[in-house]
């Protein structure tokens, strides 16, 4: 049965696909995103789709977070995606970090997905299917790392996933599941053009994942393909 969605950075890339891709299946989708007049493909889904519901948020302000749980506060969640993600400089090698914006990326990618979880967990704990999911990313996982560099952004979603792990403890008691995500090298904006996979591609594996899920599969990290990642 469809239920409600709340997804963060749904204006563009993978949350915006994912805005639709639940909308088709008649789910009601709370589409959060930083610039809402901006927006204009999600205005253009939430023309085509009536349970589409756009919402101003700047994940990393959190008065703001607070305000808008809120405005929410009597509406069950079954699914919060924190999508919203800052991939800051790219080509970082060792001796050529910049501190500052490793700092920003930190609070985007690692301490708002905790703020996220923290300031809806009663949403989704009233709900039927009581997920949360953080999209991380395979260069988070330490196992993998065999090339070195991009400390800041690889820093970033290994510290998350650590996030991820603790919250699927805390929160077991409560019903709620916690997992994170890798969405493979899409073909968005972040991604780039010779990315592997659509975003299509990627969100109805995602899409598949997010709906399997149980506390028998909490606390874990899967590719969009269903396959898990070691951490």
């Amino acid at each position: 049965m469809p239920g409600t969605i709340l997804i963060t950075g749904a204006n563009r890339g993978i949350g915006l696909e994912m805005t639709r891709q639940f909308a088709a299946e008649g789910w009601q989708v709370l589409a959060c995103c930083r610039d809402i007049p901006g927006a204009d493909q999600l205005r253009v889904l939430r023309e085509q789709y009536n349970k589409v519901r756009p919402f101003q948020l700047d994940v990393t302000d959190y008065a703001q977070m607070e305000a808008l749980a809120r405005s929410l506060w009597d509406q069950p969640i079954d699914i919060l995606l924190n999508n919203a993600g800052y991939y800051g400089p790219k080509g970082v090698a060792f001796g050529a970090v910049d501190l500052d914006e490793w700092r920003r990326v930190l609070e985007c990618n690692t301490i708002a997905p905790y703020k996220l979880a923290e300031t809806f967990s009663r949403n989704v704990a009233d709900s039927g299917h009581r997920v949360m999911a953080v999209m991380s990313s395979k260069v988070g996982s330490i196992a993998d790392n065999s090339s070195g560099g991009g400390y800041i952004y690889r820093s970033s979603k290994t510290a998350v996933n650590q996030v991820v792990k603790s919250l699927s403890v805390d929160l077991r008691e409560r019903g709620i599941s916690v997992i994170a995500l890798h969405p493979g090298w899409v073909k968005t904006a972040m991604g780039g053009p010779n990315a592997l996979i659509s975003a299509e591609e990627s969100v109805a594996g995602l899409k598949k994942v997010l709906l399997e899920t149980d506390l028998e599969r909490s606390g874990r990290f899967y590719n969009y393909d269903g396959s898990e990642i070691p951490w």
